[in-house]
């Protein structure tokens, strides 16, 4: 039976598949934002959610249903300038729990997300009087790892990675085009507007990359990027997922940073089964209803099996169980979806 947690701008909601249909459970944490989902190594749930007048929080459930709110949150340190503004994501890397953050940062917890410290060697990177944010804040939502290296996505400044354990970060963008740099003139270190991050587990250094300027490719780990965009009908978008098992990618092409929305009204996931090289349409059961809303870069997740959802800004689910040869659409609707996460 496959279960889905659905983050929004107002509460998260569970899903549970039930012959046929869906039963909604929720709202929990009614009123408040919920930004990321996540899971530590022995099994607990973990929520981030956030609220304009009481701040952000971290979340613990054994059963999906019942929530327990942490004692101590990620937190910049006392006196500091910047404001914790949000959760982006959590990111198991062996039985650490890290959480990246807005105002960008990254922070990492060993007793299952109930404490938390930040990770000073990235946050005070000798880059970060430079570190300016995107349309979306200023905000580390992507971390990677495997074989001994790390990287971490923040908009809009670019990837960084890591091949000590954290204790030193290089940026990693040499190939994408900076986002106000102008054609020919010196590209600088940061300034990159990365929108999403996926790898192959079984060699980590094989990275795809949604970016503000356009989908790209990396075999290196990073040192060196190549555009893909053959056969998309924009290269602007959030979402970039790859498949373990048979390696296919899903991306959701949106017009343009100016139009967020899908190219004709055309809300469509496109599929590659040659690592980027080439794209089209994945499968069937779009809608051929106009369709002008967005998905946003965490409002999806793959189960690992067959499975994949994403919900738009316009509150729907779209949902595959064949690694996007068909697609159904729930019929239940949400306020604007943030954050996906499929449970067993």
């Amino acid at each position: 039976m496959m279960r889905i947690l659905v983050g929004t701008e107002k509460g998260a909601y569970l899903l549970s598949e039930s012959g046929s249909d869906w039963q909604v459970e929720g709202p929990m944490f009614p009123g408040w934002k919920v930004t990321a989902f996540g899971q530590t190594t022995g099994g607990t749930h973990v929520a981030g959610v956030g609220s304009n007048w009481f701040g952000v929080g971290v979340h613990h459930s054994e059963n999906l249903v019942d929530w327990k709110p942490s004692d101590s949150p990620p937190a910049w340190p006392e006196g500091s300038e910047r404001k914790m503004e949000q959760i982006w994501t959590f990111h198991n890397d062996g039985d650490r729990l890290l959480a990246g953050v807005a105002q960008a940062g990254l922070f990492a917890s060993d007793d299952g997300g109930m404490a938390w410290d930040p990770v000073t060697s990235l946050n005070e990177h000798r880059t970060r009087e430079h570190w300016y944010p995107g349309a979306g804040g200023l905000c580390a939502h992507r971390i990677l790892s495997g074989s001994g290296s790390m990287w971490v996505g923040i908009s809009a400044v670019g990837v960084f990675r890591s091949d000590d354990d954290g204790a030193t970060w290089v940026a990693k963008n040499d190939g994408i085009p900076s986002v106000d740099t102008a054609e020919g003139g010196e590209r600088p270190e940061v300034g990159y507007c990365v929108h999403g991050l996926a790898h192959d587990p079984a060699d980590p250094s094989r990275i795809w990359r949604q970016d503000h300027q356009g989908v790209f490719r990396s075999t290196d780990g990073g040192d060196t990027w190549e555009r893909i965009e053959e056969g998309l009908p924009a290269g602007f978008g959030f979402v970039i997922w790859r498949h373990p098992g048979t390696g296919r990618l899903l991306t959701i092409p949106l017009e343009s940073s100016e139009n967020r929305v899908p190219v004709d009204g055309k809300l469509r996931a496109y599929a590659s089964d040659d690592d980027g090289a080439s794209w089209s349409v994945a499968g069937s059961g779009w809608s051929d209803a106009p369709q002008f809303t967005g998905v946003l870069r965490r409002a999806f997740d793959g189960d690992g099996d067959s499975g994949f959802c994403f919900g738009t800004s316009g509150g729907k689910l779209w949902l595959t169980r064949d690694v996007g040869e068909t697609w159904q659409e729930l019929s239940a609707s949400f306020p604007r979806i943030a954050a996906i996460r499929i449970v067993a």
